[in-house]
C-alpha cells in the first residue's frame, strides 16, 4: 500500500529536520509532504533541502487546513499525519503505526506517547484522542466536516469521523517519543496563552459541529 506522510508545520525550523529525515529514510513511506503553514522562519527551506515535498501556505490556516492542503497533494491510499515538533521519532514508531493496518486488525491507528517525557505522557493519558500521530485511509479524510477551518479541532474531527463511519481503529504506543511543548517554544506565558487558544479552537469545533 502507498503511504504518504503529511507534516503540518508552523515555525518548526528547530525540529523539522529530525522528523523529515526519519520519514524520508523509511521504506514504508513513499511520499513526505511538509506543509509550511504560514511559517516565517526557515521551516520550508530546511524541509526542501532534505528532499521533502513542501507546500508553502501564504498565511496560517491552522492545523486542519494545513493537513487538508497536504492531503490534496497525494494519491496515496493511506496518509500518516505526523507532528513537526516531535523529539525522538524512530523507524519503529512508523512501523508500529502501520502494523495493525497491514495485518487487517484495524483500518486506522492513533499513536500515543509512552515513556517519553512526563508532561507529554501525562497529557496523552488524559486526552489520547488529541494525538497528532495517526494513520488513516486517504478517502476518509474527504468526509471530515469543515476540516479546512477546524484548526486544532481537527483531532476531534478525525475522532468523530472514525465513530460515525464505524472505522475500526487501534491505539499504538510510541515509546520514548515526545514533543516540544508550547511553553518551551514560546516561553511560559506566551506558550500558556497559545495552549489556551488551542483548547478554545478544539472546543469551538465541538460546539459548532
Amino acid at each position: 500500500m502507498k503511504v504518504a506522510a503529511i507534516v503540518p508545520a508552523y515555525n518548526e525550523e528547530k525540529t523539522i529536520a529530525g522528523v523529515v529525515e526519519i520519514l524520508l529514510a523509511s521504506p514504508s513511506i513513499q511520499q513526505v509532504i511538509v506543509v509550511s503553514d504560514g511559517s516565517t522562519d526557515s521551516t520550508a527551506e530546511v524541509a526542501e533541502q532534505l528532499g521533502a515535498q513542501v507546500v508553502k501556505l501564504s498565511h496560517n490556516l491552522g492545523k486542519g487546513g494545513a493537513l487538508l492542503a497536504g492531503v490534496r497533494q497525494t494519491d496515496a491510499e493511506y496518509v500518516m499525519f505526523i507532528d513537526a515538533d516531535l523529539i525522538g521519532l524512530r523507524e519503529d514508531h512508523i512501523e508500529s503505526m502501520l502494523a495493525p493496518i497491514r495485518s487487517g486488525e484495524a483500518e486506522a491507528t492513533l499513536g500515543v506517547f509512552k515513556k517519553g517525557r512526563g508532561a507529554t505522557d501525562l497529557a496523552q493519558k488524559i486526552a489520547p484522542g488529541l494525538s497528532g500521530q495517526r494513520v488513516i485511509k486517504t478517502s476518509l479524510v474527504a468526509l471530515v466536516k469543515h476540516m479546512d477551518i477546524s484548526r486544532f479541532g481537527v483531532e476531534m474531527a478525525l475522532n468523530r469521523l472514525l465513530e460515525e463511519q464505524k472505522v475500526k481503529w487501534a491505539a499504538v504506543e510510541l515509546p520514548e517519543l515526545s514533543h516540544v511543548m508550547k511553553e518551551e517554544k514560546l516561553g511560559f506565558w506566551k506558550g500558556f496563552r497559545a495552549r489556551l487558544k488551542m483548547y478554545m479552537e478544539i472546543l469551538a469545533y465541538l460546539i459548532k459541529n
